[in-house]
């Protein structure tokens, strides 16, 4: 059985791309936007961005249908760094499907349906071998998934004394009183997910201290806010703040998901969690520059040659 060094749970979608001049308000229809199909799903798209920065393989534990969308899902992941054993191909599913809808600043919207997702149970981490967590050193999961399913791995990630990431999007106020968050290590929230988690206003340094100190008194370890353009900060009692990577801002789309899996691949590497972080801002800063969710997360190499340049 081959093991891995990080571990991501989540979902896996099939994006389908308008990319237009602005984006349509409600009600409006707006003619004129290019449309492409791309894999994506946060999950997908995180495991997909740490494995393409990874040495040996990513373990992915997810669910697809078994329609045509499934099967291409699939197919797309072997030609990737995945380790697929905990792939869940559910009957008479339909494979998640992501809206997505980018205007020409590289800003978007987004709504998807989850399908199979939704299938992906508490009972199929526990179906996990004990040494596939005990050999492992990063967990990274999302939201998109089960709640319950997320809470079940975190805790039997942290019960394996690995480090925990919980990006909490999409974000809900329930989350802040949610007991899953006492198994999670580090959490990355961007701003808005941050305001809504920590019930206050984010308009600067203090107010980023004061989101970190709420967010780790509901019991998280450590709090990376990542903050598009401005960078990134750390609060781990005190706050670090981390500048932006210069980018070409293309579509922001996988900017997050190349910012985790990046992170979980740099702690898996062994770096401390202020040089992973920049490590993070390489690669999301490499990635905003491209169009599409896994078409654009860069490689180990791409990032390495960024990240040594002063």
């Amino acid at each position: 059985m081959s093991h891995s060094s990080i571990l991501v749970l989540g979902s896996v979608n099939v994006d389908l791309v308008a990319h237009g001049e602005r984006l349509p308000a409600p009600g409006e229809t707006v003619i004129g936007a290019e449309f492409f199909q791309a894999a994506g799903g946060k999950g997908a798209n995180q495991a997909v961005a740490a494995a393409r920065l990874s040495c040996d393989e990513v373990t992915l534990i997810a669910a697809v249908g078994d329609d045509a969308f499934g099967k291409q899902s699939l197919l797309g992941f072997q030609q990737e760094n995945l380790l697929m054993d905990y792939v869940k191909v559910v009957r008479g599913a339909a494979t998640g499907v992501a809206l997505i809808m980018v205007d020409q600043q590289g800003e978007n919207c987004i709504s998807v349906a989850s399908g199979a997702n939704s299938n992906l149970r508490p009972g199929d981490v526990a179906a996990i071998s004990d040494e596939v967590f005990q050999s492992a050193r990063v967990f990274l999961t999302c939201l998109e998934s089960p709640w319950a399913t997320v809470a079940a791995a975190l805790r039997r990630a942290r019960d394996a004394k690995m480090t925990t990431i919980l990006n909490p999007a999409p974000a809900s106020r329930e989350l802040a009183t949610h007991p899953m968050l006492r198994s999670v290590d580090i959490l990355t929230p961007n701003q808005g997910e941050a305001e809504l988690l920590a019930g206050c206003r984010i308009e600067g340094e203090r107010d980023l201290a004061v989101a970190g100190e709420t967010l780790r008194g509901a019991g998280v370890g450590r709090v990376v806010f990542t903050l598009g353009s401005r960078g990134a900060a750390i609060y781990d009692g005190t706050l670090t703040c981390l500048p932006a990577s210069a980018a070409d801002v293309v579509d922001t789309t996988a900017a997050g998901d190349a910012f985790n899996g990046a992170l979980a691949s740099g702690i898996a590497d062994g770096k401390e969690l202020a040089e992973a972080v920049r490590y993070a801002i390489v690669t999301a800063g490499l990635a905003v520059s491209k169009t599409g969710a896994q078409p654009s997360l860069p490689s180990r190499t791409q990032v390495e040659t960024r990240f040594a340049q002063p």
